[in-house]
Protein backbone atom coordinates (compact mmCIF):
# COMPACT_ATOMS: atom_id res chain seq x y z
CA UNK A 1 0.00 0.00 0.00
CA UNK A 2 1.46 3.28 -0.99
CA UNK A 3 1.96 5.92 1.86
CA UNK A 4 -0.83 8.53 2.57
CA UNK A 5 -1.34 11.84 4.13
CA UNK A 6 -3.87 13.15 5.56
CA UNK A 7 -5.54 16.52 5.96
CA UNK A 8 -8.38 17.30 8.44
CA UNK A 9 -8.63 13.04 8.75
CA UNK A 10 -8.97 12.29 4.99
CA UNK A 11 -6.91 10.00 2.79
CA UNK A 12 -4.59 12.04 0.73
CA UNK A 13 -2.68 11.15 -2.03
CA UNK A 14 -1.19 12.60 -5.45
CA UNK A 15 -3.22 10.97 -7.95
CA UNK A 16 -6.52 9.20 -7.79
CA UNK A 17 -7.87 7.22 -10.83
CA UNK A 18 -11.57 6.99 -11.51
CA UNK A 19 -12.57 3.54 -13.00
CA UNK A 20 -10.56 0.49 -12.35
CA UNK A 21 -10.34 -0.83 -16.23
CA UNK A 22 -7.19 -1.48 -18.60
CA UNK A 23 -6.95 2.53 -19.24
CA UNK A 24 -7.21 2.93 -15.10
CA UNK A 25 -5.09 0.25 -14.48
CA UNK A 26 -2.63 1.41 -16.99
CA UNK A 27 -2.55 4.98 -15.49
CA UNK A 28 -1.80 3.69 -12.13
CA UNK A 29 1.41 1.93 -13.51
CA UNK A 30 3.08 4.72 -14.80
CA UNK A 31 1.44 6.47 -11.92
CA UNK A 32 3.36 3.91 -9.69
CA UNK A 33 6.41 4.39 -11.33
CA UNK A 34 6.95 8.02 -11.10
CA UNK A 35 6.79 7.40 -7.22
CA UNK A 36 2.93 8.83 -6.99
CA UNK A 37 1.10 7.55 -4.29
CA UNK A 38 -1.81 6.45 -6.23
CA UNK A 39 -5.34 5.35 -5.01
CA UNK A 40 -7.52 3.52 -7.76
CA UNK A 41 -11.60 3.44 -7.28
CA UNK A 42 -13.42 1.26 -8.92
CA UNK A 43 -17.30 0.91 -8.42
CA UNK A 44 -16.89 -3.33 -9.51
CA UNK A 45 -16.42 -6.28 -7.26
CA UNK A 46 -13.26 -6.77 -9.05
CA UNK A 47 -10.66 -4.40 -11.35
CA UNK A 48 -10.73 -4.79 -15.40
CA UNK A 49 -14.45 -6.89 -16.10
CA UNK A 50 -14.71 -5.80 -19.09
CA UNK A 51 -11.26 -7.05 -20.12
CA UNK A 52 -12.00 -10.42 -18.53
CA UNK A 53 -14.71 -10.85 -20.96
CA UNK A 54 -13.74 -8.98 -24.15
CA UNK A 55 -12.92 -10.91 -27.09
CA UNK A 56 -14.97 -14.05 -25.89
CA UNK A 57 -12.56 -14.09 -22.83
CA UNK A 58 -9.73 -14.30 -25.00
CA UNK A 59 -9.10 -10.65 -25.03
CA UNK A 60 -8.04 -9.03 -28.70
CA UNK A 61 -5.20 -6.82 -26.77
CA UNK A 62 -4.16 -4.83 -29.36
CA UNK A 63 -3.66 -4.65 -33.28
CA UNK A 64 -0.72 -4.27 -35.67
CA UNK A 65 -2.92 -1.89 -37.65
CA UNK A 66 -3.52 0.89 -35.01
CA UNK A 67 -3.46 4.12 -36.57
CA UNK A 68 -5.34 7.61 -36.82
CA UNK A 69 -8.09 5.72 -39.36
CA UNK A 70 -9.19 2.69 -37.24
CA UNK A 71 -10.61 5.95 -34.54
CA UNK A 72 -13.70 7.87 -34.48
CA UNK A 73 -15.35 10.65 -33.00
CA UNK A 74 -15.15 14.54 -33.74
CA UNK A 75 -12.05 14.84 -33.77
CA UNK A 76 -10.08 11.17 -34.31
CA UNK A 77 -7.02 13.13 -35.02
CA UNK A 78 -6.35 13.96 -30.87
CA UNK A 79 -5.60 9.70 -31.03
CA UNK A 80 -2.02 10.31 -33.34
CA UNK A 81 0.30 11.48 -30.48
CA UNK A 82 -1.16 8.92 -28.20
CA UNK A 83 -0.46 6.06 -30.59
CA UNK A 84 2.80 7.35 -32.04
CA UNK A 85 4.36 6.66 -28.17
CA UNK A 86 2.23 4.03 -27.68
CA UNK A 87 2.63 1.42 -30.47
CA UNK A 88 1.43 -2.24 -30.87
CA UNK A 89 5.12 -3.01 -30.51
CA UNK A 90 5.22 -1.66 -27.18
CA UNK A 91 1.96 -3.75 -26.00
CA UNK A 92 3.57 -7.07 -27.38
CA UNK A 93 6.53 -6.31 -25.48
CA UNK A 94 4.30 -5.81 -22.77
CA UNK A 95 2.76 -8.78 -22.70
CA UNK A 96 6.19 -10.64 -23.60
CA UNK A 97 7.56 -9.28 -20.11
CA UNK A 98 4.30 -11.08 -18.08
CA UNK A 99 4.78 -14.17 -20.09
CA UNK A 100 1.53 -13.47 -21.70
CA UNK A 101 1.04 -15.96 -24.93
CA UNK A 102 -1.01 -15.03 -27.59
CA UNK A 103 -2.18 -16.22 -31.30
CA UNK A 104 -2.79 -14.25 -34.51
CA UNK A 105 -6.34 -14.74 -35.26
CA UNK A 106 -6.33 -12.91 -38.45
CA UNK A 107 -2.81 -10.92 -39.41
CA UNK A 108 -2.02 -8.25 -36.75
CA UNK A 109 -4.69 -9.46 -34.91
CA UNK A 110 -3.57 -10.33 -31.31
CA UNK A 111 -5.33 -12.25 -28.66
CA UNK A 112 -4.29 -14.24 -25.67
CA UNK A 113 -3.10 -17.70 -26.28
CA UNK A 114 -4.78 -18.64 -22.49
CA UNK A 115 -7.65 -16.74 -21.93
CA UNK A 116 -8.24 -13.20 -20.95
CA UNK A 117 -6.95 -13.69 -17.18
CA UNK A 118 -3.50 -13.50 -18.11
CA UNK A 119 -3.86 -9.60 -18.88
CA UNK A 120 -6.01 -9.18 -15.48
CA UNK A 121 -3.33 -10.24 -13.76
CA UNK A 122 -0.80 -8.65 -15.28
CA UNK A 123 -2.68 -5.19 -15.00
CA UNK A 124 -3.20 -5.48 -11.33
CA UNK A 125 0.54 -6.62 -10.48
CA UNK A 126 1.58 -3.82 -12.56
CA UNK A 127 -0.20 -1.85 -9.98
CA UNK A 128 2.34 -2.22 -7.71
CA UNK A 129 2.31 -0.29 -4.55
CA UNK A 130 -0.67 1.60 -6.03
CA UNK A 131 -4.28 1.08 -3.75
CA UNK A 132 -7.26 -0.74 -5.08
CA UNK A 133 -10.69 -0.18 -4.15
CA UNK A 134 -13.46 -2.12 -4.94
CA UNK A 135 -17.62 -1.65 -4.35
CA UNK A 136 -16.65 2.36 -4.46
CA UNK A 137 -19.10 4.64 -5.87
CA UNK A 138 -17.71 7.84 -6.56
CA UNK A 139 -20.74 11.11 -6.83
CA UNK A 140 -18.34 13.84 -7.41
CA UNK A 141 -15.46 15.64 -7.22
CA UNK A 142 -14.62 19.13 -6.31
CA UNK A 143 -11.44 20.99 -6.24
CA UNK A 144 -10.42 23.66 -4.10
CA UNK A 145 -6.96 25.28 -2.22
CA UNK A 146 -4.91 23.07 -4.30
CA UNK A 147 -6.58 19.67 -3.97
CA UNK A 148 -8.98 17.55 -5.66
CA UNK A 149 -11.75 16.11 -3.09
CA UNK A 150 -13.34 12.96 -4.14
CA UNK A 151 -16.79 11.81 -2.53
CA UNK A 152 -17.81 8.64 -2.58
CA UNK A 153 -19.55 5.92 -0.56
CA UNK A 154 -16.30 5.16 1.69
CA UNK A 155 -15.54 8.91 2.24
CA UNK A 156 -14.01 11.57 1.09
CA UNK A 157 -10.42 11.01 -0.72
CA UNK A 158 -8.34 14.22 -1.97
CA UNK A 159 -5.22 14.42 -4.23
CA UNK A 160 -3.37 16.71 -6.48
CA UNK A 161 -4.48 14.90 -9.53
CA UNK A 162 -7.23 13.22 -10.82
CA UNK A 163 -7.76 10.80 -13.69
CA UNK A 164 -10.90 10.10 -14.72
CA UNK A 165 -10.77 6.46 -16.79
CA UNK A 166 -14.41 5.46 -15.82
CA UNK A 167 -15.62 4.07 -19.39
CA UNK A 168 -18.59 4.34 -21.37
CA UNK A 169 -22.05 3.38 -21.10
CA UNK A 170 -21.85 -0.39 -22.52
CA UNK A 171 -21.84 -3.66 -21.32
CA UNK A 172 -24.37 -2.53 -18.24
CA UNK A 173 -24.01 -6.27 -16.74
CA UNK A 174 -20.66 -5.50 -15.58
CA UNK A 175 -21.62 -2.38 -13.81
CA UNK A 176 -21.17 1.11 -15.69
CA UNK A 177 -21.82 4.60 -14.78
CA UNK A 178 -21.65 8.21 -16.47
CA UNK A 179 -20.10 9.87 -13.61
CA UNK A 180 -16.88 10.48 -15.74
CA UNK A 181 -19.36 12.86 -17.50
CA UNK A 182 -20.89 14.50 -14.92
CA UNK A 183 -17.27 15.33 -13.70
CA UNK A 184 -16.48 16.72 -17.11
CA UNK A 185 -19.01 18.58 -17.41
CA UNK A 186 -19.25 19.85 -14.00
CA UNK A 187 -15.14 21.54 -14.68
CA UNK A 188 -17.15 23.40 -18.19
CA UNK A 189 -16.11 20.43 -20.69
CA UNK A 190 -18.46 19.35 -23.69
CA UNK A 191 -20.10 16.30 -23.68
CA UNK A 192 -20.84 14.70 -27.27
CA UNK A 193 -23.89 12.48 -27.02
CA UNK A 194 -23.07 8.96 -26.84
CA UNK A 195 -24.52 5.79 -28.22
CA UNK A 196 -23.73 2.28 -28.57
CA UNK A 197 -21.23 1.37 -31.26
CA UNK A 198 -20.06 -1.85 -32.29
CA UNK A 199 -22.74 -3.28 -32.27
CA UNK A 200 -25.95 -5.10 -34.67
CA UNK A 201 -28.79 -3.01 -35.97
CA UNK A 202 -32.51 -3.58 -35.59
CA UNK A 203 -34.08 -2.86 -38.68
CA UNK A 204 -37.38 -4.51 -40.20
CA UNK A 205 -36.43 -4.53 -43.84
CA UNK A 206 -35.41 -8.48 -43.25
CA UNK A 207 -37.60 -10.80 -42.23
CA UNK A 208 -36.59 -13.28 -38.80
CA UNK A 209 -37.06 -16.34 -40.90
CA UNK A 210 -33.61 -15.43 -41.91
CA UNK A 211 -32.03 -15.15 -38.69
CA UNK A 212 -28.78 -17.15 -38.23
CA UNK A 213 -27.72 -16.35 -42.16
CA UNK A 214 -24.03 -15.36 -42.70
CA UNK A 215 -22.52 -14.17 -45.95
CA UNK A 216 -19.64 -12.41 -46.80
CA UNK A 217 -20.43 -8.61 -47.83
CA UNK A 218 -19.19 -5.08 -48.70
CA UNK A 219 -20.32 -2.28 -46.92
CA UNK A 220 -20.44 1.61 -47.77
CA UNK A 221 -20.96 4.05 -44.29
CA UNK A 222 -19.90 7.33 -44.06
CA UNK A 223 -17.59 7.61 -46.92
CA UNK A 224 -15.76 4.17 -46.42
CA UNK A 225 -16.29 1.04 -48.20
CA UNK A 226 -14.69 -2.38 -46.66
CA UNK A 227 -15.70 -5.80 -46.79
CA UNK A 228 -16.80 -8.59 -43.70
CA UNK A 229 -18.87 -11.12 -42.51
CA UNK A 230 -22.49 -9.90 -41.64
CA UNK A 231 -25.05 -12.13 -40.08
CA UNK A 232 -28.90 -12.03 -39.99
CA UNK A 233 -30.76 -11.84 -36.71
CA UNK A 234 -34.07 -11.86 -35.46
CA UNK A 235 -34.62 -8.43 -35.10
CA UNK A 236 -32.12 -7.01 -38.22
CA UNK A 237 -28.62 -7.47 -39.04
CA UNK A 238 -25.08 -7.77 -36.82
CA UNK A 239 -22.22 -9.67 -37.32
CA UNK A 240 -18.79 -7.62 -38.16
CA UNK A 241 -19.15 -6.27 -40.47
CA UNK A 242 -22.23 -4.44 -38.89
CA UNK A 243 -20.35 -3.97 -35.60
CA UNK A 244 -18.09 -1.82 -37.96
CA UNK A 245 -20.73 0.09 -39.52
CA UNK A 246 -21.91 1.00 -36.40
CA UNK A 247 -18.65 2.54 -35.23
CA UNK A 248 -18.09 4.57 -37.95
CA UNK A 249 -21.68 5.96 -38.77
CA UNK A 250 -23.14 8.83 -37.60
CA UNK A 251 -26.74 9.54 -38.97
CA UNK A 252 -26.25 8.48 -42.35
CA UNK A 253 -27.87 5.59 -44.69
CA UNK A 254 -26.03 1.87 -44.70
CA UNK A 255 -25.68 0.39 -48.35
CA UNK A 256 -24.94 -3.41 -48.32
CA UNK A 257 -23.74 -5.24 -50.85
CA UNK A 258 -24.27 -9.26 -50.28
CA UNK A 259 -22.63 -10.39 -53.76
CA UNK A 260 -19.92 -7.70 -54.12
CA UNK A 261 -18.45 -9.74 -56.56
CA UNK A 262 -21.28 -10.96 -58.57
CA UNK A 263 -23.90 -8.93 -61.05
CA UNK A 264 -26.75 -10.30 -59.83
CA UNK A 265 -28.46 -8.60 -62.74
CA UNK A 266 -26.64 -10.20 -65.15
CA UNK A 267 -26.40 -13.75 -63.73
CA UNK A 268 -30.45 -13.41 -63.58
CA UNK A 269 -30.55 -12.43 -67.39
CA UNK A 270 -28.34 -14.94 -68.38
CA UNK A 271 -30.32 -18.26 -66.73
CA UNK A 272 -33.81 -16.24 -68.20
CA UNK A 273 -31.91 -17.24 -71.69
CA UNK A 274 -30.07 -20.62 -70.87
CA UNK A 275 -31.77 -22.05 -67.92
CA UNK A 276 -35.53 -20.29 -68.42
CA UNK A 277 -37.35 -23.64 -66.62
CA UNK A 278 -35.81 -22.64 -63.53
CA UNK A 279 -37.15 -20.67 -60.66
CA UNK A 280 -35.37 -17.16 -59.18
CA UNK A 281 -34.24 -18.87 -55.89
CA UNK A 282 -32.48 -21.52 -57.64
CA UNK A 283 -30.72 -19.63 -59.03
CA UNK A 284 -29.75 -17.11 -56.36
CA UNK A 285 -29.05 -20.51 -54.22
CA UNK A 286 -26.02 -21.29 -56.61
CA UNK A 287 -24.50 -17.84 -55.47
CA UNK A 288 -25.94 -17.52 -51.41
CA UNK A 289 -27.68 -19.59 -49.03
CA UNK A 290 -30.57 -21.26 -50.36
CA UNK A 291 -32.71 -19.78 -47.49
CA UNK A 292 -31.77 -16.53 -48.83
CA UNK A 293 -32.33 -17.22 -51.82
CA UNK A 294 -35.92 -18.07 -51.27
CA UNK A 295 -36.40 -14.96 -48.93
CA UNK A 296 -35.05 -13.15 -51.84
CA UNK A 297 -37.43 -14.90 -54.75
CA UNK A 298 -40.33 -14.77 -52.76
CA UNK A 299 -42.90 -12.79 -55.07
CA UNK A 300 -41.34 -14.71 -58.15
CA UNK A 301 -42.37 -18.19 -55.98
CA UNK A 302 -41.53 -21.30 -58.69
CA UNK A 303 -42.65 -19.53 -61.63
CA UNK A 304 -40.15 -19.75 -64.79
CA UNK A 305 -37.60 -17.59 -64.59
CA UNK A 306 -37.62 -17.47 -68.85
CA UNK A 307 -41.68 -15.66 -67.68
CA UNK A 308 -40.53 -12.82 -65.36
CA UNK A 309 -39.55 -9.16 -66.95
CA UNK A 310 -36.45 -7.19 -66.61
CA UNK A 311 -37.52 -5.03 -64.17
CA UNK A 312 -38.91 -7.60 -61.81
CA UNK A 313 -35.32 -8.91 -61.93
CA UNK A 314 -33.58 -5.99 -61.77
CA UNK A 315 -35.57 -5.58 -57.97
CA UNK A 316 -33.92 -8.39 -57.10
CA UNK A 317 -31.08 -8.14 -58.46
CA UNK A 318 -30.74 -4.57 -56.58
CA UNK A 319 -32.19 -6.10 -53.56
CA UNK A 320 -28.81 -7.95 -52.88
CA UNK A 321 -26.16 -6.09 -54.80
CA UNK A 322 -27.41 -2.40 -53.44
CA UNK A 323 -29.21 -2.57 -50.10
CA UNK A 324 -29.93 1.21 -48.63
CA UNK A 325 -30.77 0.81 -45.31
CA UNK A 326 -31.86 5.05 -44.85
CA UNK A 327 -30.59 6.16 -41.42
CA UNK A 328 -34.33 6.45 -40.18
CA UNK A 329 -35.42 2.49 -40.88
CA UNK A 330 -32.41 1.25 -38.17
CA UNK A 331 -31.74 1.46 -34.24
CA UNK A 332 -28.74 0.45 -32.91
CA UNK A 333 -29.20 -2.12 -30.54
CA UNK A 334 -28.66 -0.92 -27.64
CA UNK A 335 -25.58 -0.83 -24.64
CA UNK A 336 -26.29 -4.59 -23.73
CA UNK A 337 -24.53 -5.93 -26.94
CA UNK A 338 -22.47 -3.16 -27.86
CA UNK A 339 -18.52 -3.08 -27.13
CA UNK A 340 -17.88 0.14 -27.18
CA UNK A 341 -19.47 3.99 -26.85
CA UNK A 342 -19.49 6.82 -29.62
CA UNK A 343 -19.73 9.78 -27.76
CA UNK A 344 -18.37 11.01 -24.55
CA UNK A 345 -15.99 14.04 -23.36
CA UNK A 346 -14.74 16.12 -26.10
CA UNK A 347 -11.42 16.19 -26.78
CA UNK A 348 -11.03 19.75 -27.94
CA UNK A 349 -10.00 21.11 -24.58
CA UNK A 350 -7.75 18.61 -23.35
CA UNK A 351 -4.15 18.26 -24.33
CA UNK A 352 -3.51 15.34 -26.95
CA UNK A 353 0.13 15.53 -25.36
CA UNK A 354 -0.69 14.80 -21.78
CA UNK A 355 -4.27 13.87 -21.54
CA UNK A 356 -4.99 16.77 -19.31
CA UNK A 357 -7.78 19.23 -19.24
CA UNK A 358 -7.19 22.81 -20.39
CA UNK A 359 -9.57 24.05 -18.45
CA UNK A 360 -8.77 22.30 -15.44
CA UNK A 361 -4.85 21.67 -14.50
CA UNK A 362 -4.20 18.35 -12.71
CA UNK A 363 -7.51 16.65 -14.01
CA UNK A 364 -6.61 14.01 -16.64
CA UNK A 365 -9.13 11.77 -19.19
CA UNK A 366 -8.50 8.26 -20.09
CA UNK A 367 -9.98 5.21 -22.32
CA UNK A 368 -13.44 5.01 -23.60
CA UNK A 369 -14.43 8.07 -21.51
CA UNK A 370 -13.44 10.51 -24.03
CA UNK A 371 -14.96 10.84 -27.57
CA UNK A 372 -13.25 8.34 -28.93
CA UNK A 373 -14.28 4.80 -30.16
CA UNK A 374 -12.31 2.37 -32.54
CA UNK A 375 -12.42 -0.28 -35.23
CA UNK A 376 -13.29 -3.89 -34.39
CA UNK A 377 -10.22 -5.76 -33.15
CA UNK A 378 -8.47 -4.84 -30.55
CA UNK A 379 -8.43 -1.12 -31.41
CA UNK A 380 -10.50 -0.01 -28.38
CA UNK A 381 -8.15 -1.97 -25.81
CA UNK A 382 -5.02 -0.69 -27.38
CA UNK A 383 -6.68 3.02 -27.26
CA UNK A 384 -6.76 2.38 -23.39
CA UNK A 385 -2.98 1.27 -23.43
CA UNK A 386 -2.11 4.02 -25.00
CA UNK A 387 -3.96 6.89 -23.73
CA UNK A 388 -3.93 5.19 -19.84
CA UNK A 389 -0.01 5.58 -20.44
CA UNK A 390 0.10 8.99 -21.31
CA UNK A 391 -2.14 10.21 -18.37
CA UNK A 392 -0.64 8.34 -16.03
CA UNK A 393 2.68 9.71 -17.27
CA UNK A 394 2.28 13.14 -16.54
CA UNK A 395 -0.54 13.25 -13.82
Amino acid sequence: MPQQYRIAGMQTYDVIIIGGGAAGLTAAHYSVARGRRTLVLDMGPAPARKVAVSGGGRCNFTNGAAGRNRYFGENPDFVRGALARVSPTDILDWARGHNIKWVQKTPGQYFCANGAADVVRALVADVGAGRIMQHVTVSDVQFADGFFSVTTNGGTFKSTSVIVASGGITFPVLGVSDIGYKIAKSFGHKIIPTRPALCAIKTDMFSPELAGIAVAAKISVAGETFSDSLLFTHSGIGGPAIYRATVRNNDTDIIINLLPDVDVFDVLRNARRTMGRRSVSTILSEHIPARLARWFGRDTGDKNIADIRDDVLRNIATGINKIVIPRGAYKYHGTTGAEVTRGGVSTDAISSKTMESKLQPGLFFAGEVLDIAGDLGGFNLHWAWASGTIAGQNA
